[in-house]
């Protein structure tokens, strides 16, 4: 009944195959949420995989809808007493489209090993990294007999449409999801070797700005310097927001300063590109910040896809519109509220009155950040650090966006993500994958830490909980 038995039993799935058939089970299984054709994937991963499982484990389950949502979640719970503190945890079981593109021999959904990996959609991005954590929880309850704390857990079908539906859903059943704190797994470590804590999100919101000059395209010989060129006015408004070295040029779009704290630890960090990987360009970006402030603790403002005129058949003719879709990426202290009015006043300020500026068109993530002077990061932390014998790296917030917002602003939850990715995994596009090193060390990370959840050990609960300190 040792901490040590339950890590070892974890990590024998990896070594008898077992966790290997789970997740080609799981990878088998198309649920992709943004394709409508396969939206009824969505329930079969709960009712074939999900259901099936936490009921063997002692969980009592149940379906938690909503019209905007693309599928059902899942809520499955084990409570033992309600005296022990209760933790509550989140995975999502929907994936991205498969897409073309995969290298030869591989396929979206069919889980295939290679050079020490597993490919195929969701093992990184979530199946493998909830299953990690089901598969430890499976080691604890059969090492102890018991977790020795309450659980539950909601697995969401529809996080890559935006997780829609779920702040609903987690309003209307707030009472059912009360917890002491919050621990989830998505999202990339810091490094493939540097098992990592993120304590939030950046947010995230993107829109369209356009210029619609005329009804129809006009032939350059006969109008050329004669009629505007939206390509060209919408290319000179982006840098009124943008220069030309990533630097973000409208102030409502950044935070006033980056926090002590959170610059101190950040500065413990180093974001190091691995064989492979796009190399850190120093010279773009916010000047005077880190490479580690730049992506966690500061905002980025981005061009993600330009239109204008036809690269694929010209038509020699001055296009009628142009169109961009910008996405700015936020942390605590920017008003989501503020961005779109704010690039409305610094377009006129500029002379651009004639670009239009679109309302969000998706769904908008907030940012959030759990203070790292908090009890509970120091105590998972510990465990963690007793697992592998040295100190995680410990983000404020992880780079990119998620639902974290919900968690913590809604429920008030202290919110502890432990992924088990990383940033070269390849998620969302084709070839994505697990490291079989890298579930295999995860796994034992997370047996330890649920070990210690329902012990006195290295990392005790106290159902007392500090209040949340999220910002």
């Amino acid at each position: 009944m040792s901490r040590e038995t339950a890590i070892a039993r974890a990590q024998e799935g990896i070594s008898d195959g077992s966790f290997r058939a789970a997740l080609a089970r799981r990878v088998a299984i198309p649920s992709a949420s943004r394709v409508a054709e396969l939206a009824p994937e969505l329930s079969r991963y709960l009712d074939e995989e999900m259901i099936p499982l936490f009921q063997r484990l002692g969980f009592t389950t149940r379906l938690l809808e909503h019209p905007l949502a693309p599928g059902p979640c899942l809520l499955a719970e084990r409570i033992e007493s309600p005296d022990l503190a209760t933790v509550l945890q989140y995975g999502h079981g929907d994936v991205v489209a498969g897409l073309d593109g995969w290298d030869d021999g591989l396929d979206p959904f069919t889980l295939t090993e290679r050079d020490g990996r597993w490919y195929g959609r969701g093992t990184a991005d979530n199946k493998g990294q909830h299953s990690v954590n089901l598969a430890a929880l499976e080691a604890v309850i059969a090492t102890r007999g018991r977790l020795g704390f309450n659980l539950k857990y909601l697995i969401e079908m529809g996080e890559e449409s935006g997780s829609l539906g779920l702040r609903e859903i987690c309003a209307e059943h707030a009472d059912a999801l009360k917890a002491d704190v919050f621990i989830a797994s998505d999202g990339p470590r810091l490094a493939l070797d540097r098992p990592t804590l993120f304590l939030g999100a950046r947010g995230g919101v993107s829109f369209y700005i356009e210029i619609i000059a005329r009804d129809q395209f006009q032939h350059s010989g006969n109008w050329g310097g004669l009629l505007s060129n939206p390509g060209v006015e919408l290319a000179h408004a982006i840098t009124a927001l943008i220069g030309r070295s990533g630097e973000i040029r409208v102030a409502e779009l950044m935070p006033e300063e980056i926090p002590a704290n959170v610059r101190a630890a950040l500065s413990k960090l180093k974001v190091t590109p691995l064989a492979g990987d796009p190399q850190i360009e120093p010279w773009w970006g916010e000047p005077g910040l880190t490479s580690e402030e730049k992506v966690f603790a500061w905002s980025s403002f981005e061009v993600m896809e330009m239109e204008c005129g036809s690269l694929a058949q010209p038509l020699y003719a001055i296009p009628p519109r142009a169109r961009a879709r910008l996405q700015l990426r936020f942390p605590v202290g920017v008003d989501v509220d503020a961005v779109v009015p704010a690039v409305r006043r610094a377009l006129d300020d500029a002379g651009f009155g004639k670009v239009v500026v679109h309302e969000p068109h998706d769904a908008i993530f907030l940012a959030t950040r759990l203070d790292p002077d908090h009890p509970w990061v120091h105590r998972i932390a510990r465990s963690l650090e007793l697992t592998t014998g040295a100190a995680p790296a410990i983000l404020p917030n992880l780079g990119g966006s998620l639902p974290n917002d919900i968690f913590a602003r809604d429920l008030k939850l202290p919110t502890i993500w432990i992924p088990h990715s990383y940033p070269g995994c390849l998620q969302h596009a084709p070839n994505e994958h697990l490291p079989i090193a890298l579930a295999h060390e995860a796994l034992g990370l997370m047996a330890g830490l649920y070990f210690d959840l329902g012990s006195n050990g290295p990392a005790p609960l106290n159902h007392s909980t500090p209040s949340n300190r999220n910002a």
